[in-house]
């Protein structure tokens, strides 16, 4: 028989796992709520024509393509296998596994922008999947949490995003994190200075390199790409310097001769955060940022922890083309992604999730007998009605197994009734982790549970 698994990159989560992804979930839908946005769901599936040609050559290659239903090889001859799998795929495969959840929102905004009301604030928490190379905080089934801004260009949502970052992760008691910030017109601009004008996205990908590779090898990709080496060497001198960001914005104004849009918006940025005092933000202006996808054309973000080495935990940018590729022009966005996944796993090396994270009932009713199991019945009612989470062991065994089961659940407290307990209608009520207990009546036991009062 063969031994059971499943596919690389994608995993099983258990009951503690589980709890605490919902967690996570539930604080970051709750910061969404908070900002106004409102849900929406998109399929699994979308047609190739809609995920194709926005995500970059690398990025399409990872899309996960479908097969067509039935007899997927009817459309096909031994002419379309000689030419190879861009002239195959399209007649055995339409639709794809949708690779992040931005692509879909924009197909969605354009079939419904007559339903719509811009400006539009969506979040949307669900799977993609992206046939990538599995390794530690990369998988091919991952959960995505976005929220997007669309049909309109104030710059304030640059703040509003910025401010929604940091409210998540203070909400979910991590700080160890530092938000990067660039725009892809500045990015534009070094690379025309750098004798690649029309080669911006391979100069985007060379230098978006840098923390991966270093100086050396960034300079040679440069190099192959036949750029002005020497200039490239003072971008990165200027990314490497440890001043502050107008002083930057300056030096690269001043290096590139070019003071566009790009520019402009990041000093107001800058300033206008400068101005909301209240705030303590781990935000830094990074020139080698660069983000892969093809799609962003303003102001991008990635956020990396600092004390963990797993690569971005969120990110995303200004993306002012997007519904055009759909035909409707004209309508900008900018949106985050919190990923999902790698948030779990900072939390957990970190040790920041709460003991409520683990999830499962705050109180076990065990019993010593027939009539005691159908007296607590009545009992685990009034404690559920409390809104507190309650269970009653189902079988008739030792009251040791019961209590072995609380205990392999890491189950809080444990309520024992026997004849004695239901005759003085008094119910000892066992703390499980310091052995401490209190006999009382089912309206106090209640009150100790919502209190955690034991």
């Amino acid at each position: 028989m063969e031994k059971l698994s499943i596919p690389k990159g994608t995993r099983d989560f258990g009951q503690i796992e589980s709890f605490r992804r919902k967690y996570i979930i539930e604080k970051i839908q709750s910061n969404f709520i908070k900002y106004g946005f409102a849900p929406i769901e998109t399929p699994t599936m979308e047609h190739l024509s809609v995920l194709t040609g926005k995500y970059g050559d690398e990025g399409d290659q990872l899309i996960f393509k479908v097969l067509n239903s039935g007899d997927f090889l009817k459309k096909t001859d031994s002419d379309d296998y000689d030419q190879g799998a861009k002239t195959l795929l399209p007649k055995i495969a339409e639709k794809g596994l949708r690779y992040d959840l931005t692509v879909p929102f924009a197909r969605h905004v354009v079939m419904n922008q007559h339903n719509i009301t811009f400006p539009f604030k969506r979040y949307q928490i669900q799977p993609v999947w992206r046939a990538d190379r599995p390794q530690r905080g990369r998988y091919r089934e991952f959960y995505q949490c976005d929220a997007d801004i669309i049909g309109t260009r104030s710059s304030w949502n640059e703040i509003e995003l910025t401010l929604l970052i940091h409210d998540v992760f203070k909400s979910l008691n991590f700080d160890g994190f530092e938000v990067k910030i660039n725009h892809r017109e500045v990015l534009f601009a070094m690379a025309a200075a750098a004798d690649l004008k029309g080669k911006e996205i391979p100069f985007c990908v060379a230098l978006d390199k840098l923390d991966k590779i270093g100086t050396e090898k960034v300079l040679h990709e440069i190099s192959l790409l036949q750029g002005n080496v020497e200039m490239v060497s003072k971008y990165l001198e200027i990314i490497a310097a440890a001043v502050d960001q107008s002083l930057k914005i300056e030096k690269l104004v001043k290096l590139t001769g070019a003071s566009n849009k790009g520019f402009e918006e990041l000093t107001a940025f800058f300033k206008t955060l400068d101005e909301l005092t209240d705030r303590n933000f781990n935000i830094s202006l990074d020139f080698s940022l660069a983000r892969g996808l093809s799609y962003y054309t303003g102001m991008i973000y990635e956020v990396k922890p600092t004390e963990v080495n797993i690569g971005s935990i969120c990110g995303g940018g200004r993306y002012d083309n997007l519904t055009g590729m759909f035909g409707l022009k004209g309508v900008s966005g900018i949106g985050i992604s919190f990923g999902l996944d790698r948030i779990y796993d900072v939390l957990a090396e970190s040790n920041l999730f709460p003991e409520t994270a683990k999830g499962g009932p705050k109180v076990l009713i065990t019993h010593l007998d027939a009539s005691a199991f159908k007296h607590g019945i009545k009992i685990l009612e009034q404690i559920r009605k409390a809104g507190i989470a309650a269970d009653l062991f189902p079988d008739s065994v030792k009251i040791q197994k019961q209590m072995n089961y609380a205990n392999k659940l890491a189950i809080p407290y444990v309520i024992t009734i026997g004849s004695d307990e239901i005759s003085q209608a008094r119910y000892p009520l066992k703390n499980m982790s310091t052995g401490k207990v209190l006999t009382s009546s089912v309206e106090e036991i209640i009150e100790s549970l919502k209190t955690d009062n034991l």
